[in-house]
């Protein structure tokens, strides 16, 4: 027996049960991993209160872990028992011990622990994707950044100055905007005391921005609309507020011909030379020292509930991880 967080029903925090599971052994194609730790993530809330489906109940929840390969299934190339691993986007990760297709998984460098990579691969490789390829950002570009003190905003501060950005950020309180410009942010917008909009016009010199990566939603589209240079791209790919109400494509020409997408890391790694081209520089990012990955918070996995309350309650700043 195995001990993982499941979710009988949908809910609040209050949901989550550490309770008894039973792993098999690995089929063809799998692995049976060991775990050490699991990265904690927005997502993780969407799946726990119904918003994302999880597939039937009970369920394991979580997507991203790092630990080592216990046992192989059959028809597995690549990776040897011992080998450490990490993955994102895989449902099941709030487990001691677990099953997963071998194809879903990446080496760990010798050089980056297995907490680190537990606390990186989910929101590294959405920062890798929006930085370089939702919109390829250059030297000079202008860009706002939602969340900046969050785990992916703070990567995406760092990647992104390191590419020759002018990085705004848009932050909870003065604690979070001295974390985020100590990580690469060169404004900051305290979003409840301030208007977005203008404020980004003020340090744009009234051009805005050339992309706003905005994981918020609903309670912020129209104000990242509003921050856009001609030509601009919105990049919705959070919903800490809500989903974005439906709205007419319309509204886009008298703001600038603009452009709007909603990116997911699951299109940008579905395939394995997707996935390892961004681990690939995601890796070398981190061991280069041009990005550094902040674990600010460490819990227990058995308290999962008390790790999905900060993050609801925006108490948290860079990554949780859950330890195993």
């Amino acid at each position: 027996m195995s001990k993982a967080i499941r979710i009988h029903q949908t809910g609040g925090p209050e949901v989550l049960s550490w309770e008894d599971i039973e792993v098999g052994d690995p089929g063809p194609g799998q692995v049976r991993l060991q775990q050490s730790a699991c990265g904690l993530n927005y997502i993780d809330v969407y799946g726990r209160s119904g918003m994302y489906p999880v597939g039937d109940l009970p369920a394991v929840i979580g997507m991203e872990a790092s630990g080592v390969v216990e046992s192989l299934g059959e028809g597995v190339d690549g990776l040897v028992i011992g080998d450490r691993v990490a993955y994102p986007m895989t449902l099941g990760a709030y487990a001691e011990v677990r099953l997963i297709d071998a194809d879903k998984l990446v080496k760990i460098p010798d050089s980056i622990s297995d907490e680190t990579a537990a606390a990186m691969m989910l929101k590294g490789l959405t920062a890798h994707y929006l930085l370089f390829r939702t919109y390829p950002v250059q030297a000079g570009d202008s860009i706002l950044v939602y969340a900046a003190a969050g785990g992916v905003g703070l990567l995406l501060c760092q990647w992104a100055n390191r590419l020759g950005a002018n990085v705004i950020g848009c932050v909870g309180s003065e604690e979070k905007a001295r974390l985020a410009k100590e990580n690469g942010c060169h404004h900051t917008i305290l979003y409840r005391e301030e208007d977005i909009p203008a404020r980004v016009r003020e340090i744009t010199a009234g051009v805005g921005v050339a992309v706003a990566y905005d994981s918020i939603g609903q309670a912020t589209f129209e104000k990242s609309l509003d921050s856009l240079r001609p030509f601009g791209v919105l990049a919705t790919y959070g919903a800490a507020s809500g989903p974005v109400e439906p709205f007419s494509p319309q509204i886009l020409a008298g703001k600038g011909s603009l452009y709007v997408t909603r990116p997911t890391l699951a299109t940008h790694i579905s395939t394995r030379a997707l996935l390892e081209e961004g681990a690939q520089r995601l890796f070398e990012a981190v061991e280069s020292g041009q990005v550094k990955v902040s674990v600010n918070q460490t819990l227990p996995l058995a308290d999962c509930a008390e790790a999905h309350r900060q993050l609801e309650a925006r108490e948290t700043t860079g990554s949780t991880i859950l330890k195993i």
